[in-house]
């Protein structure tokens, strides 16, 4: 059966056809499918429906040529690539933040910088205007790349509290210090008095503000010999742990900043026969996958991982449409399982 071309091009659905369709001017649907300003919310109702009604898909090109934008966001991970396949927390902002642009029809671009080389590239690559905005994941204390995105002017979004930039750059963050005292607050609750704790690296939001939220609890029992820092990942974890072990043998519980490191804290507690919880209580952080995986399973401070990267996405669009930055702080959960 053969297929005439020309005949099914002259039929390809127009911004004429979606116009009639939903009873607008050309004028309107085009402000709605180029974000929306200007548009009642009836009217961009009425543009959708009949977008999807005809089948009409707009030529990226041609509206870049028209709006000024790229019509892509890039997702910045200022970790070594592969911690985005060891640390399940990233690919799961990935994961949220991609499906959360796509119902937006917005592709995402990954990109890594945690050398110098790749923050580099990255700053040149989104400064040429090759993105509209960025979702900036695990941003450390320091790092150029967050002066360079903020002095391009670009929007952008952290995951976190940009330690330093709180006031000028956009973020969606877990509420770090309140969840760290849920969690130290259950282990005292247990009986438990030699609380240690295993933070995330001390330049980064997580690890400064769970912190601060074990201290908030414990006070002067917070004492040096009882905090190690660790670095995020299953062996920074066991390297805590044993530092931990050999300072202060007679603890009794430990909080630990990432469930990743915890899984490690759980094997040096093992090797070293002690038992979990009878001997020593383990509490994580961030309810991933893994905590259900370990043995015992990990009691843990759920981070609502799903809110986080719907408002991520919120807080950029809005910022691509001409809003000043804003953020977002949501509750975290305490989640008690066998480990405690």
């Amino acid at each position: 059966m053969s297929v005439d071309r020309s005949k099914a091009a002259r039929h390809r659905p127009t911004i004429h056809d979606v116009a009639a369709a939903a009873g607008v001017s050309r004028g309107t649907v085009s402000r709605a499918l180029n974000g929306g300003r200007n548009v009642s919310p009836a009217a961009l109702e009425a543009v959708l429906k009949a977008v999807r009604a005809t089948g009409y898909v707009a030529n990226p090109a041609a509206r870049s040529l028209v709006t000024q934008r790229a019509h892509s966001v890039a997702f910045v991970l200022t970790e070594p690539q592969q911690r985005l396949f060891e640390d399940p927390n990233f690919s799961i902002l990935l994961q949220g933040c991609t499906q959360e642009l796509a119902e937006l029809d917005v592709p995402v671009l990954l990109m890594t910088a945690s050398t110098e080389v790749e923050r580099k590239r990255t700053s040149r690559f989104i400064a040429a205007g090759h993105v509209d905005g960025v979702l900036l994941v695990s941003s450390h204390t320091g790092n150029p790349l967050i002066d360079d995105l903020h002095d391009s002017g670009i929007p952008v979004v952290a995951c976190g509290k940009p330690i330093g930039f709180e006031n000028r750059v956009a973020y969606a963050a877990a509420d770090d210090r309140s969840g760290a005292r849920l969690m130290v607050e259950h282990l005292r609750s247990r009986g438990r008095r030699r609380i240690a704790t295993i933070t995330g690296p001390p330049d980064t939001p997580g690890g400064v503000e769970r912190l601060a939220g074990y201290r908030d609890v414990l006070g002067v029992d917070a004492t040096p010999e009882l905090i190690a820092h660790g670095d995020y990942s299953r062996v920074g974890g066991e390297t805590a742990m044993a530092s931990l072990l050999e300072r202060a043998p007679d603890l009794d519980a430990v909080f630990v900043a990432s469930d990743l490191m915890a899984a490690g804290a759980l094997n040096v507690l093992h090797d070293s026969g002690r038992r979990v919880p009878e001997d020593v209580a383990v509490g994580g952080f961030d309810d991933s996958s893994i905590a259900t995986s370990t043995r015992p399973t990990l009691t843990t401070v759920r981070q609502p991982f799903q809110r986080i990267t719907r408002e991520m996405v919120r807080l950029l669009m809005e910022q691509i449409q001409g809003e000043p930055p804003a953020a977002s702080i949501l509750p975290t959960e305490l989640v008690v399982r066998a480990s405690t």
